[in-house]
């Protein structure tokens, strides 16, 4: 009888199992549906290196990360969050882009903020979705990324609207 149970609440876990992550040193918060792994590189943004901290982790086939770094000097920002969306549209080789509703608690407005749904393909032909979010606050960026083949109706939104920055 307990096997049966413990099968059957096995069968009923969810795919997605939210939690709150704060990315130390990054002054935000968010819900990933997974135990999201850490690593940083140096890259070049809006003229200069910067630290990249990523945050990713897989669940329901899709990977959900999020990226910040800080540019140092605010007239860099608009062009850093331009650059971040221009390069995650390159990387699928994406074939359409529609633009989404983003409302992030905290973030400073920016006209280069936004979030984008593409349709594109991986390096290895898979065709693939992704949503893509790129805001700031002050001089720290960010971007928050959903991509796979396909996910929950709700997952992006949860995701996405969970997104929140410190006063």
């Amino acid at each position: 009888m307990l096997l049966a149970m413990q099968i059957g609440v096995m069968g009923c876990a969810p795919v997605l199992d939210w939690r709150e992550v704060r990315p130390a040193g990054s002054g935000v918060s968010l819900l990933f549906p997974c135990k999201p792994d850490s690593q940083s590189r140096l890259v070049r943004l809006a003229g200069m290196q910067v630290r990249l901290v990523l945050l990713a982790c897989a669940a329901g086939g899709s990977t959900w990360g999020l990226a910040h770094a800080d540019v140092v000097d605010p007239a860099s920002v608009g062009v850093a969050l331009a650059e971040l969306r221009a390069a995650a549209t390159a990387n699928l080789s994406a074939s359409s882009m529609l633009e989404l509703p983003l409302k992030v608690d905290g973030a400073t407005p920016n006209p280069s903020s936004s979030r984008v749904q593409l349709a594109g393909r991986l390096p290895d032909g898979r065709a693939v979705n992704s949503q893509v979010a790129v805001f700031a606050k002050g001089t720290r960026i960010f971007q928050a990324t959903l991509i796979g083949e396909g996910w929950p109706a709700d997952a992006p939104d949860t995701f996405f609207s969970s997104l929140r920055l410190s006063p």
